[in-house]
């Protein structure tokens, strides 16, 4: 299968021909029908893998400190190697796409996923710019009948807009700003506004803010052109801003310093995108202005209990988990209350889709949402699933395709080079991570006995 991968040492994308992930417990496989870029976060990426070292570690200060700590618990030698190793492999992109369950699945889950079932999917490292993808279950949602592949596509974005929403908790009527209107900050607007607030959208492209009032939004404000402060009193009244989100995906610390000149006395700001968050005390303190960081899709991520363990959390008691977001967005497309098709600027058949970021990166056009459409038709080579029963020479499971070519694919972190010979001894990896790379297959390597 065809998967779009980068380089984390040079930044480059590559789109490879690779084996499909298998279809492993507790998980679904997925043939890909849509997916969407999320320009701003993968744009991140790209130009953080582009940086220099000294770069990256200007850029990524948390990272610095983890080699600081492991350098000193296993030493600077063998540190280096693993930091190496990392940064010669690739990075598989995105994170938020759609298609149609081709194995796995389980009927005794709460959500049924069988063969044939259209669902959207979520998770870096799941939801990938890929052919096929094997997601687990908590990260799939299914699609309702009116609602399209590509507008699937969006629900893992737009569920990253929901939970910052949900964090603000705004009521009926309530004057809410929006910082950065993007591709989060669109849907922001929207979810806001089908929850009867009163929306004010501020950007520096003006081409965003017109799409904006057309889905929905009050009014709209350059930053280059206008002054924030002042427009936003006349829109409040006087008042300022119940709630300021900020979706905007900046290193600045300019989102966050506006939001504490533009949101009133013990009012609330919601941080939802990536940005500068060296707060100034000044403001925040004299209004006590509340400050909640947003974590992505929801209650669940980053708990590997819940996303790939599959343990949900209770419903009385986490109401809205990554999982509820997903089919909340779904169901909010069904029922047109959530405009996605008005957000699609451009559409990439897979096989071009280093084209797509290439407009990125050079900012050729205007752009908001890219959809990567896939051949759904093509054949995909089918994952050997290797099970050894015996050392005698016979390995029943394998196809004799397989024994004639004498190579062997088999699912993702996965390594078999050749079958057995009797003069050699054979071994193969399954899952190659960091330490085998590191410190069993360059001995094994050595070994003019070993294949």
């Amino acid at each position: 299968m065809l998967q779009l991968l980068q380089n984390i040492k040079t930044g480059e994308l590559k789109l490879e021909e690779v084996p499909p992930p298998s279809a492993e417990s507790g998980m679904v496989q997925v043939k890909t029908h849509a997916s969407l870029i999320s320009a701003g976060t993968e744009k991140m990426l790209i130009e953080l893998a582009q940086k220099s070292l000294v770069g990256k570690a200007q850029a990524r200060p948390d990272l610095v400190k983890q080699v600081l700590n492991k350098a000193k618990k296993e030493g600077w030698h063998n540190t280096l190697r693993n930091v190496q190793s990392k940064m010669e492999k690739t990075l598989p992109l995105g994170y938020s796409a759609s298609g149609l369950v081709v194995g796995g699945g389980d009927t005794s889950t709460s959500l049924s996923m069988t063969t044939g079932t259209r669902i959207a999917i979520a998770g870096a490292g799941y939801a990938n710019h890929a052919e096929i993808n094997s997601v687990p279950y908590n990260l799939c949602a299914i699609i309702p009948e009116n609602v399209s592949f590509e507008e699937a596509a969006y629900t893992t974005v737009a569920s990253i807009a929901l939970q910052g929403v949900r964090l603000a908790k705004p009521e009926l009527g309530e004057n809410v700003v929006v910082s950065g209107l993007g591709l989060i900050g669109l849907i922001t607007v929207q979810l806001l506004k089908a929850n009867g607030c009163r929306v004010m959208g501020i950007d520096y492209d003006q081409n965003k803010i017109n799409l904006g009032l057309k889905l929905g939004m009050d009014e709209g404000i350059n930053l280059a052109d206008n002054d924030v402060v002042k427009r936003v009193e006349m829109f409040t009244k006087g008042r300022l801003a119940d709630h300021t989100i900020i979706t905007a995906a900046t290193s600045s610390n300019q989102p966050i310093e506006l939001a504490g000149e533009i949101t009133r006395r013990k009012g609330q700001v919601v941080a939802v995108g990536a940005v500068g968050l060296n707060i100034p005390r000044d403001v925040y303190y004299k209004k006590e202005i509340e400050l909640k960081i947003s974590m992505s899709y929801g209650p669940g991520r980053y708990d590997i209990t819940y996303e790939e363990g599959g343990i949900d959390y209770p419903y009385d008691y986490v109401r809205w988990t990554e999982q509820r977001n997903m089919q909340a967005v779904l169901d909010l497309i069904a029922q047109k209350k959530l405009d996605v098709k008005s957000l699609t600027t451009h559409r990439f058949a897979f096989k071009d889709a280093i084209s797509a970021y290439d407009m990125i990166k050079e900012s050729k056009e205007p752009y908001v949402g890219i959809i990567l459409e896939y051949d759904v038709e093509k054949e995909q080579e089918k994952v050997i699933q290797l099970k050894i029963k015996s050392f005698d020479g016979v390995y029943p499971e394998i196809p004799r395709r397989a024994q004639d070519d004498k190579k062997l694919k088999i699912g993702r972190d996965s390594s078999v080079t050749s079958l057995p010979q009797k003069d050699k001894l054979n071994v193969g990896f399954i899952g190659a991570g960091n330490y085998a790379s590191l410190h069993l297959r360059p001995h094994l390597k050595k070994n003019n006995k070993v294949i």
